[in-house]
């Protein structure tokens, strides 16, 4: 899925370990005008996209591509809007991601669009 708005804040780095070694991630909030009412959505960006977010200025215009994932923890459910690219319209391209760049070429992203159930 792709979607196109204003990079309106970055929030700050967050580290740990896990049982795969460190990681890092950051979230950016990005602010859509689709209609009358803009709305804000809260995106996650990990690995290597956090070094290409940290670079981005508020204001800039950008397109996302992202999966959606939920997941349930003690009885309640959570969901991650997660960055796999991301493009600054007015610009070139983007380099692509590590993860982007280790799939097959024409090859849809893992968790396709049409398995969401809306």
């Amino acid at each position: 899925m792709d979607i196109t708005g204003k990079l309106v804040q970055i929030l700050p780095v967050q580290t740990g370990m896990g049982k795969n070694g460190e990681w890092r991630k950051c979230s950016f909030i990005i602010e859509i005008v689709d209609s009358k009412f803009p709305k804000k959505v809260c995106i996650l960006a990990w690995k290597d996209l956090v070094d290409q977010v940290q670079k981005l200025t508020e204001g800039s215009q950008l397109t996302v591509s992202f999966d959606v994932e939920s997941r349930e923890y003690n009885g309640k459910w959570y969901t991650d809007v997660k960055a796999w690219k991301i493009s600054s319209s007015g610009s070139s391209q983007s380099a692509p991601s590590q993860y982007e760049a280790s799939m097959p070429a024409n090859e849809p992203p893992p968790m396709g669009t049409d398995d969401l159930p809306f």
